[in-house]
């Protein structure tokens, strides 16, 4: 038994006890599920930030983004607002809001399961409906669908190279702590025919819970119409590599130290999105960079005008454009990528 003594340690170790080694994304998964159903994890009292906790600035931008779309597309009635993972609402609110001046008013859809999270976005949006999957989402009208930060938590798997072949990686207890250690067969999955010229030792990872998702997004959209908005931390080219990570208390921690106490996400693979959003016959763009795409869409215009309205708040403003927008801070780690189905507009905060 691992020496964490949680209780999702201790689910996660009879489950080894009665199976031996569970692939890594059933421990991110039982993981997570645990994390976000005991608390709200956001803010500085939490484990980390978002972008929209940081700065109305995000919000209202992406709520600019979305209403240009919808008016440009003719104002199509019944043009669901969807945000998956919305964390205590503050995003939709500020978008929302700022969606408002322009006459779009939609019904606000949330997928959401942590129970705690739920209750800090009804405070917020009383009128919202939740959905604990994306099948249960509106299916008439378009869907403009927002993610920030949410693909980055669905579970990963990784392989690695052995001489013996390609291995998946497993998750087992040894001496009292979560360890991985490569699977006894070689693996099935795709990759492994891609794996030819690598190093003993590369690790290659998946996603197949986000791949799934992605695509039933994707024909949703492509048949009723609308956009998928994604904006996560990730990478534009396939690489090599483990991205699995551990936040807690706005601190790296080891993935397998204490299960369900952390926040357990690994890079998003923006390359594979696009891929599969193109062979649903969506239109792609991006990814880009955070930082150019708030800047292509106004931030630095906006934050002026706040620092000018408060002057109180002018060093608090530039400390959220800078945090938001600067290369060594979220700027490029994070990418904005769109999928529109094709009769509409290409959006706007796109290079070319």
């Amino acid at each position: 038994m691992p020496e964490s003594g949680s209780a999702t340690a201790q689910i996660l170790a009879e489950k080894i006890g009665r199976e031996g080694p569970i692939a890594l994304s059933d421990y991110m998964g039982i993981a997570n599920a645990a994390y976000y159903s005991a608390k709200d994890p956001l803010g500085e009292q939490g484990d980390f930030v978002t972008a929209p906790e940081i700065s109305q600035m995000f919000g209202e931008l992406v709520g600019i983004w979305l209403s240009d779309l919808w008016l440009r597309k003719g104002r199509p009635h019944h043009a669901h607002y969807v945000e998956l993972g919305p964390g205590r609402g503050t995003l939709a609110s500020d978008a929302l809001r700022t969606m408002t001046r322009f006459g779009y008013e939609p019904d606000i859809h949330f997928v959401e399961t942590s129970a705690a999270l739920k209750a800090k976005q009804a405070a917020l949006h009383p009128g919202a409906t939740w959905h604990a999957t994306v099948e249960n989402l509106p299916d008439s009208g378009p869907l403009m669908i927002v993610a920030n930060e949410f693909f980055d938590a669905l579970p990963i798997e990784q392989f690695i190279v052995t001489p013996q072949g390609l291995r998946r990686l497993m998750v087992t207890c040894e001496a009292g702590s979560f360890v991985t250690v490569p699977e006894d067969r070689e693996a099935e999955d795709p990759i492994s025919r891609a794996t030819g010229g690598f190093p003993i030792g590369t690790i290659l990872e998946t996603s197949p819970a986000s791949a799934a998702l992605w695509e039933r997004l994707s024909g949703r959209v492509a048949k009723q119409g609308g956009v998928i908005l994604i904006i996560d931390y990730g990478y534009d080219r396939p690489g090599t590599g483990s991205t699995l990570q551990a936040v807690k208390n706005h601190m790296p921690v080891n993935p397998f130290d204490s299960p369900g106490s952390a926040d357990l996400t690994a890079h998003v693979n923006f390359h594979s999105l696009a891929n599969i959003a193109r062979s649903r016959l969506l239109s792609v763009h991006g990814p880009a960079e955070q930082g150019q795409w708030l800047k292509t869409m106004g931030i630095d215009q906006r934050a002026a005008k706040l620092a000018l309205a408060s002057p109180e708040k002018a060093d608090a403003v530039r400390a959220a454009h800078h945090r938001l927008t600067n290369a060594e801070e979220m700027g490029s780690l994070f990418r904005v990528m769109a999928a529109t189905s094709l009769e509409w507009p290409k959006p706007e905060g796109y290079p070319g």
